[in-house]
């Protein structure tokens, strides 16, 4: 016989002291981007973990991802494995929860410690970001496995190894475990300290443009050079010159050149842009392969492009308002107070939304100063976040809210 799973029974049923001992020592575990050894440590944690729900885990190699050196060469970039966990795969509602276990500080990187700021709130690398948001998958999960419609419906949980950098090389995973899902929930930290959810987001592509001049003597011959770097900086007005109200363009660093008295034959311009819906992202696509052509025929150079938008913008449709009024619905039964804004950050919320399932992105804890040392996690919201994921489930399983 299942228990009563009120409101505040849910919350009551919250072994916090747990969720507390199971961060802190996540935390410990190293998982910068780059560190291949602790993601591939935390996925074998995350996995053992996850072991308890009824479903089968599997850790799941990286997609192949290039990047751009600064000499011009593409390379690949190594991933660690992504977790991924499917319960009752066969049912006909299905939702997905996700999140991500490397963090941005790397190995050699000085925070690297737990310490309490005061009664509530721990200072330490991934604890809002987001270690303490699986661990609110995790309980939440347990929680909603002791309700009544926990059987009627399945799920799948991935966590990868990569959305710091983007997700390279896990989109297709996320975008294949979301299609056809009824609703989504990812575990980012709120978008405030008070629980305020991130509600519309704007999207992000990250360019690599290498441009291929010709070297010649400064002083002697340099009509017969085509400098590359002259070329990049072109390039960088041009497209700076696309911003309007509905995108932004960072051209962020030109790499390239020699000595003074050479005309540089190579440059390689890195640039971002932060478009706030799909049509800024389909004009400017559209534009800068024409910019790119005129930079070709006027500078004489060769041109290569690599990247492109990685997360598409997020609006928010009539679906996705539905899921963001229930979890403040929840909230409402749980004591809890919860409030949306818009953001310009981008998160594997993105990419979910772009498969048409409806998903709220920022269902971890409450807590701030992320990707910084003074990075905090306000622990009772371990509690209260997990209570409120287990009853969004579990009104989730029961009719048809969206």
């Amino acid at each position: 016989m299942k228990p009563d799973f009120a409101p505040q029974a849910l919350l009551d049923a919250v072994d916090g002291d747990t969720m507390l001992r199971e961060v802190q020592d996540w935390a410990a575990i190293n998982t910068g981007t780059a560190n291949i050894a602790g993601l591939d440590q935390m996925a074998g944690v995350l996995a053992d973990a996850f072991s308890v729900l009824p479903g089968e885990v599997e850790l799941v190699d990286p997609a192949p991802v290039t990047a751009i050196s600064a000499e011009g060469r593409e390379f690949e970039k190594p991933h660690g494995r992504h977790m991924v966990l499917r319960v009752r795969p066969e049912a006909e509602r299905r939702f997905v929860l996700t999140g991500h276990m490397d963090t941005v500080f790397p190995a050699e990187h000085p925070f690297q410690e737990v310490r309490w700021l005061d009664d509530d709130t721990i200072n330490g690398p991934g604890t809002a970001d987001m270690k303490g948001g699986l661990n609110v998958i995790l309980h939440a999960l347990k929680l909603f496995e002791m309700t009544e419609g926990a059987a009627r419906v399945g799920y799948d949980v991935m966590i990868n190894s990569d959305e710091e950098t983007g997700s390279l090389a896990s989109r297709g995973l996320i975008e294949e475990l979301a299609r056809g899902k009824y609703a989504a929930l990812t575990y980012e930290p709120s978008a405030l300290p008070d629980g305020t959810l991130a509600h519309a987001r704007g999207g992000t592509g990250n360019y690599s443009i290498t441009i291929t001049g010709r070297s010649a003597h400064a002083g002697r011959n340099p009509h017969e050079g085509r400098n590359a770097i002259v070329a990049a900086s072109d390039l960088v007005l041009r497209i700076k010159a696309l911003e309007a109200e509905d995108i932004t363009v960072n051209p962020a660093k030109i790499e390239g050149g020699s000595a003074n008295n050479v005309v540089p034959d190579l440059a390689v311009l890195r640039f971002n842009i932060r478009p706030k819906s799909t049509d800024a992202m389909n004009r400017f696509d559209g534009e800068l392969g024409a910019i790119l052509r005129m930079i070709e025929v006027e500078h004489e150079v060769g041109v290569h492009r690599h990247g492109g938008v990685t997360r598409p913008p997020k609006p928010v449709d009539a679906k996705a308002q539905a899921l963001f009024d229930l979890v403040k619905e929840c909230g409402a039964q749980l004591g809890q107070q919860i409030g949306w804004q818009p953001s310009g950050g981008v998160c594997d919320g993105n990419n979910i939304a772009a498969t048409g399932v409806p998903v709220v992105d920022t269902m971890g804890v409450r807590g701030g100063a992320i990707h910084s040392p003074d990075e905090y996690l306000i622990v009772p919201s371990l509690r209260e976040r997990a209570a409120l994921s287990a009853l969004v489930l579990a009104k989730l399983s029961t009719g048809d809210h969206l």
